[in-house]
């Protein structure tokens, strides 16, 4: 059992706007769940009624019932309600895995919501600027004010404290999640496959298509599989459309069970222009499934090492990413070996090792 001085259970609020469709939020319940497993007494809170991850401990969905069309009162109620749950459960910590872009909205977190308790700020992006703003009071006295800040990666750790003239951030990577596997559907073709959100401005999607397309994998009819959802699907079925690969790309909704689209996959692709520890790839490679990334800001090359479990290309170049494409077709023996060591090559993110070090850094260090 984890105990604090009191002798009591350690108590942990973590906060999220939802636990649906993203990385990130499939991060966070797998947080509940370890920090649950380990003994700490865990509430989660949601902001938003949006709830498709499996998830530990006891949830305060603030989302249940929110109206259409809010209005500042109804807002303040279901804030003035989050605040009494905090007065009332007297934390030990607060988790908080939000973006935090919003210098005047972060003033009201930290002197209306989070007043007097103990915070942990979490950051799952390179973009860091969506984690703290970039009001330079404001973003001091986030800092200031909280225990600690987990970043995702070594480099974000690294990158924040160089940034923002701390030493308050340590990194703690995202572990592999326990897939649902009772399910023996296989997913037909031959196909590889990008898992993630539709969003241009991030995931650049357009250098996924061109590197495609470009490739020798249409001439062997390895199709390409696109599954999420995100704010330019339209724009993504006119693209394909235009590079005149219907016949070839398909599109595919969200969905939880993305465990049988990663394990029929030949390989599973990344071609973002940033991210923070990509769960994709981890996911994919503990489905014995080969990776091909891009070396963008953060995460890729942590967890990639080119040549034995994937291959790392360099960013926003569509020929070096067709060519490592080609290799993974024309290149048996290379393939077969990035297949038979993707599995072993992120034992060192077992659930029970990530949770060795949450646990240790509640306890512990921040103690």
């Amino acid at each position: 059992m984890t105990q604090n001085r009191n002798d009591k259970k350690i108590k942990i609020c973590i906060v999220t706007i939802s636990l649906s469709k993203g990385g990130a939020e499939r991060s966070t319940a797998l947080l509940s769940r370890i920090l649950h497993s380990e003994g700490f007494e865990v509430f989660l809170v949601t902001l938003n009624d949006a709830i498709d991850y499996p998830y530990a401990g006891n949830l305060i969905n603030l989302g249940l019932n929110k109206p259409k069309n809010e209005t500042i009162f109804s807002r303040f109620s279901r804030f003035v309600k989050f605040r009494n749950i905090i007065k009332n459960e007297n934390f030990d910590y607060i988790i908080d895995n939000r973006s935090r872009q919003f210098a005047l909205k972060e003033l009201f977190y930290l002197y209306f919501l989070y007043k007097g308790n103990n915070i942990l700020y979490v950051v799952r992006s390179f973009n860091i600027s969506q984690y703290f703003p970039d009001n330079k009071y404001v973003r001091s006295k986030m800092i200031r004010s909280c225990k600690g800040i987990v970043g995702v990666s070594k480099l974000i750790a690294a990158t924040i404290n160089k940034r923002y003239h701390t030493n308050k951030a340590l990194a703690i990577y995202n572990p592999i999640a326990e897939f649902e596997k009772s399910s023996e559907q296989i997913v037909k073709d031959n196909y590889i496959l990008y898992l993630g959100r539709i969003d241009e401005a991030v995931k650049n999607l357009s250098l996924l298509l061109d590197a495609y397309k470009n490739s020798v994998l249409p001439d062997h009819n390895i199709k390409l599989k696109i599954l999420g959802d995100g704010p330019d699907k339209h724009w993504l079925v006119q693209k394909i459309k235009a590079l005149k690969l219907m016949e070839l790309v398909e599109v595919l909704p969200f969905t939880p069970n993305v465990y049988p689209y990663l394990k029929n996959a030949k390989f599973l692709t990344l071609t973002s222009r940033y991210e923070g520890f990509p769960r994709v790839l981890i996911e994919s490679l503990s489905a014995s499934t080969p990776v091909i990334s891009v070396d963008c800001e953060s995460g890729p090359n942590e967890i990639i090492n080119h040549e034995n479990n994937g291959l790392l290309v360099e960013n926003f170049n569509h020929h070096k990413l067709s060519q490592a494409y080609n290799r993974f077709v024309l290149e048996e023996e290379l393939y077969l070996h990035c297949k038979q060591n993707a599995e072993k090559s992120i034992e060192h993110l077992k659930i029970e090792n990530i949770a060795a070090q949450w646990t240790n850094y509640l306890k512990n260090e921040l103690s």
